[in-house]
């Protein structure tokens, strides 16, 4: 069965039953891509359009791989090759493109509720690949998807997600799909950069709840998850911490501290990784991390969203 939605714009409105079906769908597709032929017709005639006005590496590139695994068409546009620089809006970037015959179209954009904007004024489904400091779907279904895989299932857990909460999509998305999947997480970071209240205004819509930590041992003493986060200078606009020195003593994750999460804890990190800042080389490397393994399961993710989205009538696996 399919979606009973047009479009993937964010974890909030998913229902618990929705992520499920996704990771399912995910966990199918990761077979598809163990074969010798990592490809199987289910979108051919598609097309998908990537419409990205922030850089991106890994998602760009996943979406990509992910669509072309499934044999439709695709096309990535960048801000820079847009007809936004000559001072077309982007509701007729977006109604132009769609014209061209688009199935799905694929938005990562600075301004938070993009996606949403478009979405309503289009007949295409829309995937949200990032909007400013809002969500970023995609990324925690990887994350969730990784977390069952290592742990065997997320329910119970206690994730600590550490860094950057007042500009980071990825928290923000992880918060939704973890509580919604009964995981208890626990946030912290530098109090410049944890909304204050946000256990209460967001953790109001919580199926678990969401808590604050005083400090870096309460967050990560007998954690299963430690979800590091990057510093997004790029959003803050103002320096909120004295100095990346400062930061990585009393906010990174390294050798030392590390030791308070349990024995079999995971360690993961959205990327691009700001090494012996928020994370030490040791961990980011280490037996415990799963990093590259959250990078692998974005393909299979990105596969099932857009096979629930644009082909969902038909087999998975063909």
């Amino acid at each position: 069965m399919g979606l009973n939605r047009k479009d993937i714009l964010d974890i909030e409105s998913l229902s618990p039953d929705e992520i499920r079906l996704i990771l399912e769908t995910s966990e199918s597709f990761k077979e598809v891509l163990g074969r010798d032929i990592k490809k199987v017709p289910t979108l051919r005639g598609k097309t998908v359009i990537n419409l990205f006005f922030e850089a991106s590496t890994r998602t760009r590139t996943s979406f990509e791989i992910a669509a072309k695994r499934l044999s439709a068409d695709t096309i990535n546009i960048s801000a820079s090759a847009s007809s936004v620089q000559k001072g077309e809006t982007l509701s007729d970037t977006v109604k132009n493109i769609e014209a061209m015959n688009s199935d799905v179209i694929i938005i990562r954009h600075p301004a938070s509720g993009a996606p949403h904007f478009i979405a309503k004024r289009l007949k295409a489904s829309v995937i949200n690949a990032g909007d400013g400091s809002h969500e970023h779907p995609s990324q925690a279904l990887l994350d969730m998807l990784t977390i069952k895989e290592k742990k065997g299932g997320i329910e119970g857990l206690k994730v600590a997600i550490i860094g950057d909460i007042a500009h980071s999509r990825v928290a923000r998305s992880n918060i939704h799909g973890l509580t919604k999947m009964g995981a208890k997480v626990v946030l912290y970071g530098p109090k410049t950069l944890v909304p204050k209240g946000i256990d209460k205004i967001i953790g109001k819509y919580c199926n678990t709840p969401l808590r604050v930590a005083e400090s870096m041992e309460e967050a990560l003493t007998d954690a299963d998850v430690v979800m590091m986060l990057r510093i997004q200078l790029e959003r803050q606009g103002q320096s909120l911490f004295p100095s990346v020195r400062e930061y990585s003593r009393f906010f990174g994750l390294n050798g030392r501290n590390v030791s308070l999460a349990k024995e079999d804890a995971i360690i993961m990190h959205p990327g691009p990784m700001n090494r012996g800042v928020e994370i030490s080389s040791e961990i980011a490397d280490g037996a415990r991390s799963v990093i590259l393994d959250q990078v692998n399961n974005g393909i299979a993710v990105r596969m099932a969203m857009l096979y629930l989205l644009a082909g969902g009538h038909k087999e998975v696996v063909t």
